[in-house]
Formats: C-alpha cells, sequence, structure tokens
C-alpha cells in the first residue's frame, strides 16, 4: 500500500505546480507491487483548491496564458493517474474539499471522508470554470447533471452526509476513525490476484469513460488559460489612466 499525503497544512494544502510535479512522480509510473494508494492530507482540511497567487503571478509573467496551461496539463494528468492507476486509489478526506481537492478526491475509485467533511465548488464566484483535472465530467458521471448544476451556479457547500448520498463519498465516518475505514477496504483489496486487479481496474474505468460520451476536459487548461487571461487584460485596461 503507498500512502500519498499533501502537506502543506499551512495554506490549506493548496495545489501547486511543484506539489502537482511530486504527485506526478509518484503516479504516472505505476509500481505493479502496489495494489492500493491511499491519498490522504495533513491539518484540517484536506485541499482548499488551487493556488491562487501562483497562477496570477504567472499571467503576470506570462499574460498568454502559458503557464496557466501547463499548471492546468499537470492537473489532469494527476487525476487522469488516479482514475486510471492499476491500483485501487483511495481518499480520505477531513475538513474541507474545495474546487481542486474537490477533484482530487473525485478521481479516487473509493471516497471516505469524516463526519466534518465539506466539498465546494466556488470558482463561478471567483470567476473561473469549472476547469480543473476532468472534474466536470467525472461529477456529472458520478453524481447526476441536475445536481451538479445546482452545486456549481450557487457554490454551495455539500456536507458529508449529503455527499455519500451523492455518491460523492461512499463512506462516513468520524475523523478518529479515517485510518480504520481505508484499511478496511484495502485489507482485501491487497489479496486480490495482481492480474485480476489490474484488468477489473481497466474495465471499470473504460466504462466510466464510454457513458461520459465526448469528455472535454483535454479542453480543460486551454478554458482556465483563456478565462483567466481575458480577466487579466481587463482588470490592465481598468487600471490604466485615462487617455488625455
Amino acid at each position: 500500500m503507498l500512502h500519498v499525503q499533501l502537506d502543506s497544512p499551512g495554506t490549506g494544502n493548496a495545489v501547486t505546480s511543484a506539489m502537482l510535479d511530486e504527485l506526478l512522480a509518484l503516479l504516472a509510473v505505476p509500481d505493479p507491487a502496489v495494489r492500493v494508494i491511499v491519498l490522504s492530507a495533513a491539518g484540517r482540511d484536506f485541499c482548499l483548491g488551487g493556488d491562487r497567487d501562483e497562477l496570477f503571478t504567472g499571467l503576470d509573467e506570462d499574460p498568454t496564458g502559458g503557464r496557466i496551461r501547463s499548471y492546468g496539463d499537470k492537473a489532469r494528468r494527476v487525476c487522469d493517474a488516479l482514475t486510471n492507476s492499476p491500483a485501487v486509489t483511495v481518499a480520505r478526506v477531513q475538513g474541507r474539499a474545495t474546487g481542486a481537492g474537490f477533484a482530487l478526491a473525485l478521481a479516487c475509485d473509493l471516497r471516505v471522508g469524516a463526519e466534518n467533511a465539506v466539498f465546494r465548488l466556488p470558482e463561478l464566484a471567483l470567476g473561473l470554470p469549472v476547469a480543473w483535472g476532468g472534474l466536470l465530467p467525472r461529477l456529472l458521471h458520478e453524481v447526476g447533471a441536475a445536481r451538479v448544476r445546482e452545486i456549481i451556479l450557487t457554490g454551495r457547500p455539500v456536507g458529508a452526509v449529503e455527499a455519500r448520498e451523492l455518491a460523492i463519498l461512499q463512506r462516513v465516518v468520524p475523523e478518529q476513525d479515517l485510518d480504520a475505514a481505508v484499511e478496511e477496504w484495502a485489507r482485501p483489496v491487497t489479496r486480490r490476484p495482481e492480474a485480476a486487479l489490474r484488468v477489473t481496474k481497466t474495465l471499470l474505468a473504460s466504462h466510466a469513460s464510454a457513458t461520459r460520451l465526448a469528455d472535454a476536459s483535454v479542453l480543460d487548461s486551454e478554458l482556465m488559460a483563456s478565462v483567466l487571461a481575458a480577466a487579466h487584460y481587463a482588470r490592465g485596461l481598468a487600471d490604466r489612466p485615462p487617455a488625455d
């Protein structure tokens, strides 16, 4: 079993480009000996989203959005690696899972949350598209269009009990029982024959992709870059002194 932990509690585990590089180094080339990968986080919250300061600094340095595209491509590759891993991936969620944190958790096969877990997508209020790591097609597939539309357009928080009802989480336990819940799932999986587990994971991922019809998540980085670059340009015009 491989334990992967988001470990920047002082920032709410905000996802930086460097963090994505570290996750890719761990996930992009699967170890066939690993049957279970557990994604957890240090501190009170699972993840408060992408590092917006880094995104806007990237726009200052490259107004065309090139660095945003690079960041977005990494995010999609990390989430795809979690979803398509031959190992069973488990998200262990406590506290807030916002934006990118929501996406990382949802990319995992199994998701257990503490009773204080809260999921939220505030992107619209922040002037951003819901375009991080292929979150939208996964969420539509797991939850359904009507409920997803309401969650995104209102930006309201989804607590642990509702998250379980919507299949965002499969289990909810007291926070002190998270490790035991993960172990309860991992124990039988580690005894499964490697070849059968790998093929079953491939089948599950293939059928999930087929039901999404057209998966436009490959455009996530382009959408995020274009929206942020346009907002950055508009702010620049507003700050410009009037012409004589």
